[in-house]
């Protein structure tokens, strides 16, 4: 098993930044892909950025692409998720979540953590 805790959301002004922190527990975290998922009021969650087991590997989705970056510290046993240049449009619930694939599909991960809400304000 995995326990996976978000932290850092937030209220903000559009233009600003955040960052995500997702610390993980439980099973070996160095060889799981983490990945990040939002979803906002009214809409499906969808897939943010995701990255490889050793942090060589990064993938993101195009509206987020050149503004957040997802990065991880397996000594910490965290993955964060660096958002800069926030729009209304990034306001969600984020969740991390964790698994044997990196990849933009939910199915493709096995543990999920109980999200943080981030509020863009315009």
């Amino acid at each position: 098993q995995v326990q996976l805790v978000e932290s850092g959301g937030g209220l903000v002004q559009a233009g600003s930044s955040l960052r995500l922190s997702c610390a993980a527990s439980g099973r070996t975290f160095s060889s799981l892909h983490m990945g990040w998922f939002r979803q906002a009021p009214g809409k499906e969650r969808e897939f943010v950025a995701g990255i490889s087991w050793f942090g060589v590997s990064t993938t993101y989705s195009d509206s987020v692409k050149g503004r957040f970056t997802i990065s991880r510290d397996n000594y910490r046993i965290t993955v964060y998720l660096q958002m800069n240049s926030l729009k209304p449009e990034d306001t969600a619930v984020y969740y991390c979540a964790a698994g044997s694939l990196i990849s933009a599909y939910r199915t493709d991960y096995d543990y999920w953590g109980q999200g943080t809400r981030v509020t863009v304000s315009s």
